[in-house]
Order: C-alpha cells, then structure tokens, then sequence
C-alpha cells in the first residue's frame, strides 16, 4: 500500500510567518489546470515545505508558482523535488501541475508568467491537499513526470502531448510486455477512449499496433519514406486527436491500477479514516470492530476510552470550549461505537459515531448541544458550539484530534429537509438570543430579591 500520510496546511498570515521565517528559498513557475489558492499556502509534504504562492485576485493577480526552502548550491535538488511534487499534486487533484520556470532569492520572490492560464480556486474556499502519495518508487516518479508532460501538452501540442503519454508505459516494461500490458488494458477503458478503441476494431485495426507504427513512431521519427505525424496535413493531425483519448486513458489506467497511486476521488471513496486512533485500541478489539463485531466493555476499548480529545473545524485550531473534551463510549452496534465528548466544565457537549467496520466517523449533530446545569456557559461557548453545527451542516470539514496523534476527519454532512445557513448570522442570531435570556434572568433576579 502506497503511504497517504496526513499533510498539514497553513493558511494567511500563519503561511507568511514560515516564508518569512528562513533565507533561502527557491520559487518555481507553474502551468497548472488544477483550481489554484488565492492566498498563500504552506503544506508539509514528504517532511520538505512547499508554499503555493496566492494568485489574489482582481487588478493584484498573480502568476501561480511554487517556493520551497533551498539554499544557493541546492538548486537542482530542490528543482528534483519540485517536480516531483507537481507531478503528485497535478494527478491527485485530477489535472496537471507543471514547472515553467525557476528563480531563487534569499527571500520568496514571486515568478512566472501573467500570461499562463490557471484556474483560480474561489476565495471563499481553502485549497487542500492532504493525504497525496509520498513516491518512493523511481520508475513511479518517472510515469508521473511524463504524464505531467503529457497532460499539460495536451491542449497545446497534442502529438508531442500522445508521446508523452505512450512514454508513461513504454518507461515501465520491456517491449514485449508492454505490447502485452496494453493489449490486455485497452478492454478496461471506457468513455471516449473505449468508444475510440471500438471504432478502430471495428475497421479491422490492430490497435496495439496502431498505436505504437502511427502514434509513437510517427511522432518521434521522421525518417525518409516512413510513417510520421506531418505538421502540414490536418489528416494527421485529427489521427493523433482521436487516438489522444486512448493513450492518456491507458496512462491513467497504468499509474492508477499497476502503480497504485491514488488520486484525491479514490482516497475519498476508499481511505479508512479511523487509522491513526487503530494504535489507541486492543488488537482484539480493533479486529473484532473491523469485522462488524461488538464490544459492550468500556475496558476493551483500552486508551481510546477517557482519552483527550479536541474538536476543531479544519483547518482552525479548536476553540477553548472544544478543547480537550473528554471522550467517553456510550452505545455499541456491530462494528460501532459511539460515543459523548464533554468539555472540563460540562457545558458543551458532542457525539460522534466511530464505524470501525466501514472506516468512518460520523457527527452526530441533532444530540449534541450546550447545556447550562450549572449556569456556567458563556457566550463563547454559545459563539463556537453554533459556528461548529452551521459549519458542519454547510459542509464543513470536523475534525478529532488526540494529541500524539493525526487527526481522524469526519464525514461530510449531507443536510436532509434542512437547509443551510450561513455559519456566521447563525452565530450572531444565537448569541443576541443568549443574551437576551440572560438579562431577563437577570432583571428577574432583581425582581424577586426581598426589599429591606
């Protein structure tokens, strides 16, 4: 299984404080079809720091680019590494990423070109990345850096964008298995690359063959009387079109399938979210869990009953009230605990449903609330208990975190018969009707002191 650890990110003025905190630092270009952040933003990938430069917006646009930490006579190094993480970051957000150019400066200068097209991410939005494949396998990196090629090219030079894709799997096997590997492969794609495939059967096409004599061959060859791809002839040029869809379809097929590098979809689908809490549980416990079975002892749940836990709304650190909320099982199901989380003064309190058996966590959002038993709730508590259900109900990304230990996400709210509002009116509607039941405790406390 290819490593998917967690990626911290930093955004605003917690990103300007890591470029400003170092000298030395390499920024790099970008072409990117990806939707790219407007403001800054620091991820931690692979233990190296990276910082997509914000494009802003308006009259103060800025060209996409990449800096990283790099001393002077690190360049081509940190070069390496830059491509390396544009390559996995334009194929995990399902697009292309690719380096135009390099400067490097003892502080972050911006660099690129005002001209290169790039999708902007809308402001309103935080760019994410967590979870990207760490490469550890070099001929990996090698079919990912030419499928960045071949997918930036794609709109730009489509046969020398084909090239690029056929070199995906030509740099993975020896000739005679990949004339194996893509025979076997072109009846697993579907779409417009399928449709492509049965079209060229249907003329009595090799099209193993064909792609390699007037795709590969033709492309990269212009010997005299052999078969090439002429600039001059649109004839030629509509072939390499049509057989585009194919070659990119199998280049996906190879790193997807063969390769196992998952892409932001897949990891959403299939990633179990309770692995890093799998350490806090007995080994008999976790595979009972794991296979729908049940546990009614608090004691089987070994350090993960009673333990610490912070509640935030990624990426925000936790508020106060929802820090180091103690955690305590409540109900069993197969494969499912769920479980109270109160905070130290037992004002707020939250559940949560743990499904070990399909590796999610679920809010529980209609049983958590603020109680005031003991007439200590404050208007915070008020102000981020309401941001946290409004956030969650719009969309909102919940997060667990355990000191020691990544934080567990939660799954996205799908509201029925409820609709969304805006966190921050919830938040202020909330607070004036707090405060006007406490002044009316108050004005009623007055009202019923004895007279002297």
């Amino acid at each position: 299984m290819m490593k998917t650890p967690y990626v911290p990110h930093l955004f605003g003025e917690a990103a300007q404080a890591k470029l400003k905190s170092r000298l030395g630092w390499l920024t790099a270009g970008v072409a990117s079809s990806i939707a790219w952040p407007q403001e800054d933003v620091w991820v931690l990938y692979d233990s190296h720091e990276y910082v997509l430069r914000g494009t802003k917006g308006g009259e103060d646009k800025r060209p996409p680019c990449i800096s990283t930490p790099c001393a002077r006579g690190e360049m081509d190094a940190a070069m390496t590494r830059v491509y390396l993480f544009a390559s996995v970051l334009g194929w995990f957000k399902g697009g292309h990423v690719d380096v135009t150019g390099r400067i490097w400066g003892s502080g972050p200068v911006l660099y690129g070109s005002r001209d290169t097209f790039t999708t902007t991410l809308d402001g309103s939005k935080y760019f994410n990345c967590n979870y990207m494949p760490i490469i550890e396998d070099d001929q990996v990196r090698k079919a990912l850096a030419f499928l960045r090629e071949g997918r930036r090219l794609r709109y730009v030079h489509e046969p020398y964008s084909f090239l690029s894709f056929f070199k995906v799997v030509e740099s993975q096997f020896s000739s005679k298995d990949r004339v194996v590997w893509i025979q076997a492969n072109l009846d697993q794609l579907d779409g417009e690359a399928g449709k492509r495939v049965a079209e060229l059967r249907a003329q009595g096409v090799d099209v193993g063959k064909h792609l390699f004599d007037s795709g590969r061959c033709a492309v990269a060859h212009a010997s005299l009387g052999g078969a090439i791809v002429d600039p001059d002839i649109p004839a030629d040029r509509r072939r390499i079109a049509d057989d585009l869809d194919v070659m990119a379809g199998l280049a996906s097929r190879y790193l997807k399938v063969e390769a196992g590098v998952p892409d932001d979809m897949e990891l959403y689908e299939n990633r179990d979210r309770t692995v890093p809490w799998h350490a806090l549980l007995p080994a008999g416990t976790l595979e009972a869990l794991q296979v729908g079975g049940t546990v009614s002892d608090v004691a089987a749940l070994g350090k993960l009953q009673d333990n610490r836990v912070s509640v935030r709304l990624w990426p925000h650190d936790a508020p106060d009230c929802m820090r180091n909320m103690r955690l305590a099982a409540e109900g069993y199901a197969p494969g499912v605990v769920t479980f109270l989380i109160v905070n130290e003064r037992e004002t707020v309190f939250l559940r949560f449903a743990l499904d070990m058996a399909n590796g999610r966590v679920h809010t529980m959002l209609e049983d958590g609330g603020v109680t005031d038993q003991f007439g200590e709730v404050t208007e915070a508590d008020i102000e981020h208990y309401t941001r946290y259900f409004h956030s969650a109900v719009g969309n909102g990304l919940v997060e667990l975190c355990i000191d020691g230990f990544d934080p567990v996400p939660c799954e996205i709210v799908i509201p029925v018969n409820i609709i969304p509002q805006a966190p921050e009116k919830m938040v202020a509607l909330a607070l004036e009707q707090f405060r006007k039941i406490k002044a009316g405790a108050a004005a009623g406390s007055e009202q019923q002191q004895p007279a002297e």
